[in-house]
């Protein structure tokens, strides 16, 4: 059974930092690329930052220089460091797990955490 636990999100002051974890079981975690994405109420889900297996990033240019995504395979953990939050950041921000299998992508999604900014 495929697992993916978000952890580390709250409530903090812009300008503030917060630091997102996600811990993955069920999955040969190191095979996948691992990604946050971010749903703010009345808006589309979009991704905020991912990770390839081999260590590439990409990210929104909305938090460019302000987030960092990393993983650490070893944990079976990818991690989202965030600072400088604006209150735009407010929203729930999800862990995703993809990676190709033939012709199809093979998608695991956490539960969400919720990251409130506060002006």
């Amino acid at each position: 059974q495929v697992q993916l636990v978000e952890s580390g999100g709250g409530l903090v002051q812009a300008g503030g930092s917060l630091r997102l974890s996600c811990a993955a079981s069920g999955i040969i975690f190191s095979s996948y690329t691992m990604g946050w994405y971010r749903q703010a109420p009345g808006n589309e889900r979009e991704l905020v930052a991912n990770i390839l297996s081999g260590g590439f990033t990409n990210y929104a240019n909305s938090v460019k220089g302000r987030l960092t995504i990393s993983r650490d395979n070893a944990k079976n953990t990818v991690y989202l460091q965030m600072s400088s939050l604006k209150a735009e950041d407010t929203a729930v921000y999800y862990c995703n797990a993809n990676r190709l299998q033939g012709r199809r992508t093979i998608n695991y999604w956490g539960q969400g955490t919720q990251v409130t900014v506060s002006s």
